[in-house]
């Protein structure tokens, strides 16, 4: 059995997919490495909540930043989170009887 730090820790990490705006950053995120205007109308959602989620999502490490002159542009931090995503969509599409 993990240690109780451990598993404490992935409980954690498990709550940041538990935000649907969240999420659906992410998902454009898997698409390509973009700005915070581009994902807020992508997602129909306030640049300022767009920022404030991309800022939550860097300091849990799921997402990176590459600065270009004055454009930030924002992508999933490594191919783990993007695997998750990926099968965590599966997982919920195979369920789902269209």
């Amino acid at each position: 059995m993990e240690d109780i730090k451990i598993i404490n820790e992935l409980s954690e990490f498990f709550k940041v997919f538990s935000d649907t705006t969240r999420l659906r950053i992410l998902e454009v995120l898997l698409e390509k490495e973009t700005y915070v205007g581009d994902i807020s109308n992508k997602i129909k959602v306030s640049p300022s909540a767009v920022s404030h989620q991309l800022s939550y999502l860097r300091s849990t490490n799921l997402v990176k930043t590459r600065k270009e002159g004055q454009i930030i542009y924002y992508s999933i931090a490594d191919n783990h989170i993007k695997v998750i995503i990926k099968y965590g969509l599966e997982h919920i599409k195979e369920g789902i009887k269209l």
